[in-house]
């Protein structure tokens, strides 16, 4: 019997009626790592032995677990790279996670500006040239940061990218959120510790088979020192990890390394049977290789099903809604152009035809839809906007709030992201523009969700005050 944390003492002072909801087993399973398993004070060596298992699966030297989401292990590897006003070249197209730790940290971003694909509004990962011509410009940069797959499953030239930065001595840390899964099967695209980068970071609940929160770093080389590492992670990490969290990523490493090629091939093989039957279906555009063809991007996670539904008459946000209420199905992402599924190896062949079905229903139904405002997407170039001060400076100085039309050639105070996808399209210190406003404003008309402003109407802005 434990006599301290956590509180309900393995669910017997749980509430019945969570009790019934969650079951009994997960308060059972909620133990902290004391005494007998792992922790900082008298180490039993499970913890780093899971961890060694896992750098051996991947192809890493080292890996280290998180149970804080890899939004905060970006935060930390990028910390580990750069302190508060050195220089860390960053991806436009990031999730607002990553902007967030731009202002923790202090750090000043040097945008590489993503290839934009003017026809699907989508951003793709920037390209080695692109990245080696920015370092040439700040070669006082202390490293990269890439993100790898992106949302919709398109791939950047990681092993391009680590020797554009390798030629300037700096690390390259790669974003694979999405790609836990990469390196367990040939067929999927380069998995970031085989091409080169110095650290990946990975949430193995996107992909693979552990539970929400569960994170991992992957580590290789001397560009980025272990224990410059271990101590950021000290600094941001939690010192109540979830021995849930643990279990459920040694449990998927194991899962993998056993039976991951067999599972990953009827994973395969059952995206391309759905891709197949959603290309079939009128107004539906499944986007496949052929953004590799056209040199967009270097490479495509099968595994994510992205369908353009503009032909429907409807944006991919009322697609995802209408097949939730209607058919209790969720995707796993859209925006005003698309939907995407993910197809991981728990799914089966139920999950499969429910997915083909309520596609088959959204294309039925498109009509009875209801009709909203149409948003207003900017041409590629408006969403390059001026960066006049840094994210931190601006996000911690003294603000005003003015209405947005007069908003225009003011400094963001404020970070403001569509949601989904949640890639902002202001970031603090940068420049507002009105193309930018207006795609804004037309967004909520539209039913966009903006949850991070200040006013999620963007009717005012939050903006640095004038002197």
């Amino acid at each position: 019997m434990a006599y301290g944390p956590p509180g309900h003492k393995q669910g017997r002072g749980a509430d019945p009626r969570v009790v019934d909801i969650v079951g009994m087993d997960v308060f059972r399973s909620d133990v902290l790592t004391l005494n007998g398993l792992d922790d900082r004070r008298q180490s039993q060596g499970v913890l780093s032995q899971a961890q060694e298992l896992m750098a051996d699966a991947v192809g890493a030297t080292e890996a280290f677990f998180s149970t804080c989401g890899s939004s905060l292990s970006v935060k930390t590897a990028m910390l580990a790279v750069a302190g508060p006003g050195e220089k860390m070249l960053l991806s436009r197209n990031a999730h607002k996670s990553v902007v967030a730790a731009v202002v923790v940290n202090g750090v000043e971003p040097i945008w590489v500006h993503p290839k934009f694909d003017a026809e699907r509004h989508l951003a793709h990962p920037p390209e080695p040239e692109d990245v080696r011509n920015r370092l040439r410009e700040h070669p006082d940069a202390k490293g990269m940061l890439l993100i790898t797959p992106t949302d919709w499953g398109t791939c950047a030239d990681v092993r391009g990218v680590a020797r554009a930065c390798h030629e300037f001595d700096v690390p390259l840390i790669v974003d694979e959120a999405w790609g836990a899964h990469l390196p367990f099967h040939p067929d999927l695209p380069a998995w970031g510790m085989d091409a080169e980068a110095d650290l990946v970071v990975t949430s193995v609940h996107k992909m693979g088979g552990a539970i929400e929160q569960s994170s991992v770093f992957h580590l290789q080389y001397d560009r980025v020192a272990s224990e410059v590492l271990k101590q950021r992670e000290d600094l941001l990490g939690t010192t109540s990890a979830s021995a849930l969290v643990y279990a459920t990523l040694d449990g998927w490493r194991r899962q993998m390394v056993e039976h991951g090629r067999e599972l990953l091939d009827t994973a395969l093989a059952r995206a391309r049977r759905i891709r197949a039957a959603a290309d079939e279906l009128p107004g539906l555009r499944v986007m496949g290789h052929e953004i590799v063809d056209e040199g967009l991007a270097a490479d495509l996670d099968p595994l994510k099903i992205v369908i353009d539904v503009r032909e429907l008459g409807i944006s991919g946000m009322q697609a995802a809604e209408w097949l939730r209420a209607h058919r209790h199905v969720d995707v796993g992402g859209s925006d005003s152009c698309r939907i995407s599924a993910s197809i991981t190896h728990a799914d089966d062949d139920e999950t499969e035809r429910l997915l083909i079905d309520a596609l088959r229903s959204l294309v039925e139904k498109a009509d009875t839809i209801e009709r909203q405002p149409p948003v207003h997407l900017p041409e590629p170039s408006a969403l390059e906007l001026e960066q006049a001060m840094l994210p931190r400076d601006a996000f911690f100085a003294p603000v005003e709030h003015v209405p947005v039309e007069r908003a225009v050639g003011r400094i963001s105070a404020e970070m403001i992201s569509p949601y989904p996808p949640g890639v902002p399209a202001i970031a603090p210190g940068e420049v507002i523009t009105a193309e930018v406003l207006d795609y804004l404003r037309s967004g909520v008309e539209h039913g966009v969700l903006i949850p991070d402003a200040a006013d999620s109407s963007v009717r005012t802005l939050r903006v640095v005050a004038r002197p």
